[in-house]
């Protein structure tokens, strides 16, 4: 998942025609979308491609703020979107009120659901993860994004962006690997994710920039896995 914070349209299609081909869904970072110009041009640009997008959870959150759920499914078919994304990083909301959401919108659209705070002094434990994953899978969601930021410093990482590689494991003894989302922006993250499940392993809030020399990284063709791969 590649994040978009505002890219114009023709940077989007010169960043297709070099990664397009490793790139399987866009995310348009937090709220950028109701202030980037030109949106629907845009997002013809990436369905001509191939590539869906979707909406960052924290706009749907400050449509939640307001109570305007009902807008914000218009604004998913006023940009013929089949994703979407529900979070509750920002906003405190009860998560059997969230997972209401998820299965309300997993009706209209595919839904990523994202588990995690933005708060790095909120510490939540690995079996509050767990459950709050499998809960949302089971209310409707494609896959469950383990949050991270565009930083790439909260949630499944501590500040300095190293691994909590502990709740990482905990995770996959429950949760399938195939229906997580990792939040990745750091190179070293994304290293330490291919090595530990795989060349295919679904990284998110990758830059556009970054497509490329994480493709090379997956291939054991940069430093940081050129042995891994040797030895398999």
């Amino acid at each position: 998942m590649v994040m978009d914070k505002g890219l114009s349209t023709r940077e989007v299609e010169d960043m297709l025609e070099v990664s397009g081909d490793y790139i399987d869904i866009v995310k348009l970072g937090w709220a950028t979308s109701f202030v980037t110009k030109n949106l629907k041009k845009k997002l013809e640009v990436y369905k001509a491609n191939g590539i869906p997008v979707y909406l960052g959870g924290t706009l749907f959150e400050a449509f939640i703020a307001r109570e305007q759920f009902e807008d914000y499914q218009k604004v998913l078919d006023q940009f013929s979107l089949e994703y979407a994304e529900v979070s509750d990083g920002s906003l405190v909301m009860d998560h059997d009120k969230k997972c209401e959401y998820i299965n309300t919108l997993s009706k209209q659209v595919t839904v990523l659901s994202e588990v995690g705070s933005k708060d790095a002094a909120k510490i939540i434990p690995p079996y509050k993860w767990i459950e709050q994953m499998q809960t949302e899978l089971d209310a409707g969601a494609w896959k469950v994004i383990g949050e991270a930021r565009e930083s790439g410093n909260v949630g499944l990482f501590r500040d300095s962006g190293e691994v909590r590689q502990g709740l990482v494991e905990e995770i996959l003894t429950k949760i399938p690997e195939e229906k997580i989302l990792w939040e990745a922006p750091q190179k070293a993250q994304q290293v330490w994710f291919i090595k530990l499940i795989g060349s295919n392993v679904n990284l998110g809030n990758i830059a556009p920039n970054e497509v490329i020399p994480l493709e090379t990284i997956r291939l054991g063709l940069r430093g940081d896995t050129f042995d891994h791969f040797l030895d398999k």
